[in-house]
């Protein structure tokens, strides 16, 4: 972990290798770097991770609006609705898991809003098992590398399930209409619930309301389009196709979930596009 300060992060990236774990877990690995900024844009992804920071015993980050959150070195990341600064030190040595829709809901006990815009640490949440994880992944990774710390967070992630590894699939299908763009009263609808019944089941295991989950997955989808694309983005052409009224309605929802406005959006590179560099 002798990086420079401006070098690119090294990045590993698997699939969950445990069978029960894949329909919870879309990827999980390790990225250790180290940057020159001081402070950075978290943008929200409409998902939870696990977070366990090699480097210190702390994680942090700080809402543009409201209290700092802090908490040891191993956390839950709950959705978050808005973004938040975060400290590019605490990133120098992590094992991290981006959970599926509605992934994280076998290992909590509460709904996932209960973690809404939370750090949770795996104490808090686990009791001595969270406690001691961090622990546990340094020495395996000290042992064996990242691969080896990837297994025992597996492990442990197996072993704290409190219901069935197997995601509700009306609320996975939910979640991939509104991804996709499908108003809420036409996702209720096709799944034969009320939109009363849709916002409580959404809360429950994805953290969200289905109307912000949905304007948090279009913001997504616009942040792709930009990362794809070559030269200066066209906003008013992104606003049509992302599904926005209009360039205006683009801009305001932007501002809502980055906290800056679409031109001054610069990333720390195309592939990590939720991390945005703030000064030096």
């Amino acid at each position: 972990m002798s990086r420079t300060a401006a070098e690119p992060p090294v990045a590993l990236t698997v699939r969950p290798s445990a069978p029960a774990l894949v329909p919870l877990i879309g990827a999980m690995g390790y990225t250790e770097g180290r940057f020159a900024h001081s402070a950075e844009l978290a943008l929200p992804t409409g998902g939870a991770q696990l977070l366990v920071n090699l480097d210190g015993d702390a994680l942090s980050s700080s809402p543009l609006r409201g209290a700092d959150r802090r908490t040891g070195g191993a956390a839950l990341q709950g959705p978050y609705a808005e973004p938040a600064v975060i400290d590019p030190a605490q990133q120098r040595a992590v094992l991290w898991v981006a959970f599926r829709p509605a992934g994280a809901r076998p290992f909590l006990r509460a709904p996932v809003s209960e973690v809404r815009d939370e750090l949770a640490g795996l104490g808090e949440l686990w009791g001595t098992d969270g406690a001691v994880l961090r622990e546990r992944l340094l020495d395996a990774v000290t042992a064996g590398g990242p691969r080896a710390g990837l297994k025992v967070l597996e492990t442990a992630l197996l072993g704290r399930a409190v219901r069935p590894l197997e995601p509700d699939p009306a609320v996975r299908h939910a979640a991939a209409l509104l991804d996709r763009g499908t108003p809420v009263g036409e996702v209720a609808d096709r799944l034969g619930w009320t939109t009363g019944r849709l916002a409580r089941t959404c809360a429950e295991h994805l953290g969200l309301t289905p109307k912000r989950y949905a304007r948090i997955r279009r913001f997504q989808r616009l942040l792709g389009r930009v990362n794809a694309g070559h030269g200066a983005p066209d906003w008013a052409v992104l606003a049509v196709d992302c599904g926005y009224h209009d360039q205006a309605h683009l801009i305001h929802e932007f501002r809502a979930f980055a906290g800056i406005t679409p031109t001054a959006y610069a990333p720390r590179s195309p592939h990590e596009r939720n991390h945005v560099p703030l000064g030096g």
